[in-house]
């Protein structure tokens, strides 16, 4: 057994497909396949469901398959590690993102790079409970989004929860100028007020879904996607009003919206950067998780 074999086996894990497996472990995929029936024959396990294409893995296969996934975020960490002591801090940080979780990314990103130029980003976008599984099989090494704080305990990862700064209305007042001589917005206020918002997947859309209920209100969804960008246009053309977790967005962005608070009760999901507990989390996600801390902090 070596780690590629096992790295193989997590790729094949990702893509679900043995020829992208390939690709992604930049071997062809008769090697690739070689190389995994050479794993079963070692352990003398059955580790994949074959038939014409890939099927799954069988109970065996996703024993090991944590073991492996365990051992290759550890080989991952060392590599890093080394890098990092030859080289600083750089490398590409994976990022798991839940949309409208309270904070911009990009200007978090951008508050992080100043301290460390050389560290990259990619960025996934999932769904709150997509986030947790990815956090605890390593697939990305950072994740912003909401928890369960007993959750992040239970499963010891280090968790720096982002302030609530409430909910607030996002609006073109050529459009709405009925909202702009309401003092105070209320639930009741946008009552029938057309409406841009994400698909119900997502908690945040389910925690509006449950606070209209809650008011006995039904809300009109003239725009569902799960591109902020799409609702944001929508918005811009007047099409309906967007509800948003204030510090989501950037206001630069979109002079022309306005951005008025909106009276809701809170999330009971906590906002929160979660990485791995220490000694287990990567150099990288270390280095991010802490700066990220001190300019929460400092804020």
């Amino acid at each position: 057994m070596d780690i590629k074999q096992l790295i193989y086996l997590c790729n094949l894990e990702r893509e679900r497909h043995f020829g992208r497996a390939a690709e992604a472990s930049f071997v062809s995929q008769p090697t690739l396949s070689m190389r995994l029936k050479n794993l079963e024959r070692e352990l003398g396990l059955s580790l994949i469901n074959r038939s014409n294409n890939f099927d799954g893995f069988t109970a065996e296969g996703e024993r090991v398959l944590a073991w492996a996934r365990e051992i290759v975020s550890v080989y991952q960490g060392l590599k890093l590690e080394v890098e990092s002591l030859k080289h600083g801090v750089n490398g590409t940080l994976r990022i798991g993102v839940v949309p409208q979780c309270g904070v911009s990314l990009p200007l978090l990103l951008k508050m992080v790079s100043d301290r460390y130029p050389q560290l990259d980003y990619r960025v996934a976008v999932l769904s709150a409970d997509q986030l947790l599984e990815a956090l605890t099989s390593h697939t990305v090494d950072v994740g912003i989004g909401f928890f369960e704080l007993a959750t992040l305990r239970e499963l010891h990862f280090q968790a720096e929860s982002l302030t609530d700064n409430g909910v607030e209305l996002v609006y073109h007042p050529a459009h709405f100028p009925q909202l702009e001589e309401i003092d105070r917005l209320r639930i009741e206020d946008i009552a029938t007020l057309p409406l841009c918002l994400a698909e119900p997947t997502r908690y945040f859309r389910r925690y509006l879904d449950a606070s209209f209920r809650e008011a006995g209100i039904t809300q009109r969804v003239i725009l569902e996607s799960t591109s902020i960008f799409q609702l944001l246009q929508g918005v811009q053309v007047g099409l309906g009003c967007l509800i948003a977790p204030v510090g989501h967005l950037l206001p630069a962005m979109n002079p022309d919206l306005h951005y008025r608070p909106l009276a809701i009760a809170p999330m009971a999901r906590h906002a929160a950067v979660v990485i791995a507990e220490p000694g287990r989390a990567t150099p990288l996600s270390q280095h991010f998780f802490d700066e990220v801390r001190r300019i929460l902090s400092e804020s």
